[in-house]
C-alpha cells in the first residue's frame, strides 16, 4: 500500500511530491483560513479546485438553467486537481447526479480528482439513486487510483475538546 501512496502525486507539476493524505487536510486548513493570513494555499500556487459535492451539483444545475454549463464544465474540466468534499452526505436528484457523473466522465485520465466520501462505495447507489450510474461512476474512479481509507477521529470533535480545555484553563 505504500508504494501506491507514494506514487499518487497530483501535483507533481510544482516539483514536490505531495501524498493525498498530507494534501487533504493541508487544503482544508487553507480553505477555511482568512484571506491575508501567510502564504497563498496550493490553490493560488496550481490550478486546483475545491468543492462539497453538494454546492458542486447545485452549481451545475444553476449553470445548466442559465444555459452556462457548457463553460462551467470547461472550467471544472480545467482544474489539473479537482477535491470533491463530502460525498454522500446529501443524496443527489437525478439530474444532479447525472451532471456530477458527466464532470468525472470529463475529467477521467485528463486531471486528477480527489473525492471524499463518508461512505463505502456498496452505499453510493444510496446518494446516486441507480445502480448503472453509480457502477459507471465507480468504474471511471476507481480505473487509476489509490484508495485511502482513514477511520480516525474527527479534526473538527478534537478542535472543540482542545479549545473548550483552553477556556477552562
Amino acid at each position: 500500500m505504500a508504494e501506491a501512496i507514494a506514487e499518487f502525486n497530483p501535483l507533481d507539476d510544482l516539483g514536490q511530491p505531495v501524498l493525498a493524505v498530507k494534501l487533504a487536510p493541508f487544503l482544508l486548513r487553507r480553505h477555511h483560513q482568512p484571506e491575508g493570513h501567510g502564504k497563498p494555499g496550493l490553490a493560488a500556487q496550481a490550478s486546483l479546485g475545491f468543492t462539497t459535492a453538494a454546492s458542486l451539483v447545485s452549481e451545475m444545475m444553476e449553470a445548466r438553467d442559465e444555459r452556462r454549463l457548457l463553460r462551467f464544465q470547461k472550467q471544472m474540466a480545467g482544474y489539473k486537481l479537482l477535491i470533491i468534499d463530502e460525498l454522500g452526505f446529501v443524496p443527489l436528484s437525478k439530474t444532479g447526479a447525472e451532471l456530477l457523473f458527466e464532470l468525472i466522465s470529463q475529467r477521467y485520465e485528463r486531471g486528477a480528482t480527489l473525492i471524499t466520501s463518508n461512505l463505502p462505495f456498496d452505499e453510493w447507489t444510496e446518494t446516486f439513486g441507480s445502480e448503472r450510474l453509480t457502477g459507471a461512476l465507480l468504474d471511471r474512479l476507481t480505473h487509476h487510483v489509490s484508495i485511502l481509507e482513514m477511520n480516525g477521529e474527527s479534526y473538527r470533535l478534537a478542535n472543540s475538546t482542545a479549545r473548550k480545555q483552553q477556556q477552562k484553563s
